[in-house]
């Protein structure tokens, strides 16, 4: 990929070269976000030219496709800056900036702000400003369930290293934005220092599916809480995560709430060039995107055609993302496995890919996710057909956290269903094992009959498909030789 950005990059400058450094000042280029002047001697390209309309669909299109996670990020966090406090929003936890909100039991299938959510974890949100000032986690005390807290920078990026993997301390852990000075406060277990002022966070807490687990979790993400540095004590808080109110959340379709619209991206552009600083080998894209800006903000026809073209990206590439095929790179029996989630760099194709697929994977190294519209026979997954997916004996993914086999509709959201069921996997007590050791998951709009209904996951009876999360993977999972089960049609 650093090749490709260096040739685009050049491209870039070549075409557009007269901006002064007077210009550059006036123009907010020296800022910490857009801090792309560093190569004393490149010009900048010039916001004071004719530019051709296919060159303006061009670089529309490449910055939608570049900037869609961060608009998704800011988008989000935006629609929690108004909460009252922590609620549940629809039905995912929801909190101001600042602070989090904890689930206490599984996700209702009903939501429909994040696609490809679970039902293996207790979930928690929240959404960070940390040039307000910084914000502090606490860990409790955990057993020996698998753990994580994935925070994310605005270009959904992983950050800090937090959890079960980690053999992560109780404590306080201070979150601070690009380069805050501040005090550190006696108490606080480490400091992580984030590339973005824009952080989320997503705690996971593994819990069986059994009433008695249910129980006994509650204790642990009671003391699951953030809050801004000014009201760290240094004494552990609780809170009681059942009392939370309920706001509604807006309606869709069927699909996922609309985090990026075409049609705004450009009034929303501006914020993630001043804030996010660029990679290394980003300065030119930063200097294309931000002269191209100030040309069509000069010419409303210009920017009527940039918009024009966002929007079929928007109907077409964008969308093609929900077909797993775009995502991630084979991984046998027409599987795809994913590729440097939550450390994308300069993989703008999976990143984008993910955001609007399955939003805030984690890193590798915590998980891996391995995704299917299709049978191995290259065949459409239709809930009118009976599956068998077959696990055979030792070849259940090698895990030290958990695995699962997630059943999701063609919009990537669960297929509410009357036993209330949308994955299986380690969670589940009374999955049934042949007797050579081997176990077949059943799916499909029909009951697979006696016996077999332990193993069933109901489909609708329109296309689905297939989604295997392997938590804390061994050797295998971490290598990338692990093959995904056959899936066949019966």
């Amino acid at each position: 990929m650093k090749t490709t950005i260096s040739v685009f990059g050049v491209l870039l400058i070549a075409l557009f070269s007269c901006t002064t450094s007077t210009e550059k000042k006036e123009a907010g280029l020296e800022n910490a976000g857009g801090n792309y002047t560093q190569q004393k001697g490149i010009s900048l390209a010039c916001p004071d030219v004719t530019m051709h309309p296919e060159y303006a669909r061009t670089i529309a299109r490449m910055a939608y496709i570049w900037g869609y996670p961060m608009v998704n990020m800011i988008n989000r966090k935006n629609s929690f800056a108004t909460l009252p406090g922590p609620c549940i929003l629809g039905a995912v936890p929801a909190a101001p900036p600042g602070y989090v909100a904890m689930l206490t039991g599984y996700i209702d299938p009903s939501q429909n702000g994040i696609t490809c959510t679970n039902q293996d974890v207790v979930y928690g949100t929240g959404y960070f400003s940390l040039d307000i000032q910084p914000v502090v986690l606490q860990v409790p005390e955990v057993d020996d369930r698998f753990w994580i807290y994935a925070i994310y920078d605005a270009r959904t990026d992983q950050v800090g290293h937090i959890g079960k993997p980690y053999n992560t301390k109780p404590g306080f852990y201070l979150l601070t934005a690009p380069g805050w000075n501040g005090k550190v406060p006696d108490g606080i277990t480490e400091v992580i220092k984030s590339p973005t002022s824009l952080l989320s966070i997503g705690p996971r807490f593994f819990m069986n599916d059994t009433p008695e687990d249910k129980d006994k979790i509650q204790a642990i993400i009671n003391q699951v809480m953030a809050y801004p540095l000014s009201e760290f004590t240094g004494k552990m808080k609780t809170t009681d995560w059942k009392k939370l109110r309920v706001v509604p959340m807006p309606k869709t379709a069927g699909g996922e709430i609309k985090w990026v619209k075409p049609e705004k991206f450009f009034d929303q552009l501006p914020e993630v060039l001043k804030t996010v600083a660029p990679l290394p080998g980003e300065e030119a894209l930063y200097a294309q995107f931000d002269a191209f800006l100030k040309v069509i903000e000069k010419d409303p026809g210009l920017k009527k055609i940039a918009i024009e073209e966002l929007v079929k990206v928007d109907t077409t590439l964008i969308r093609d993302f929900l077909q797993w095929k775009y995502n991630g790179k084979p991984a046998g029996n027409g599987w795809n496995r994913s590729v440097h989630n939550a450390e994308w760099g300069y993989d703008y194709v999976n990143r984008t890919g993910t955001a609007r697929s399955n939003m805030f994977d984690n890193r590798p190294g915590e998980t891996q996710y391995f995704y299917t519209d299709n049978s191995s026979k290259g065949e459409k997954l239709a809930g009118k057909n009976n599956y068998r997916i077959i696990f055979k004996a030792g070849e259940l993914p090698p895990v030290k956290g958990f695995w699962s086999l997630t059943l999701y509709n063609d919009n990537h959201f669960f297929y509410q269903n009357a036993i209330n069921r949308y994955s299986l996997g380690t969670k589940n007590k009374t999955l049934k094992y042949n007797p050579d050791g081997s176990l077949a998951i059943y799916a499909g709009n029909k009951n697979p009959g006696p016996g077999l209904e332990s193993n069933w996951l109901p489909a609708p009876e329109g296309e689905f498909s297939f989604y295997i999360r392997a938590y804390w993977g061994k050797e295998g999972i971490t290598e990338g030789t692990w093959t995904p089960p056959v899936i066949e049609k019966y």
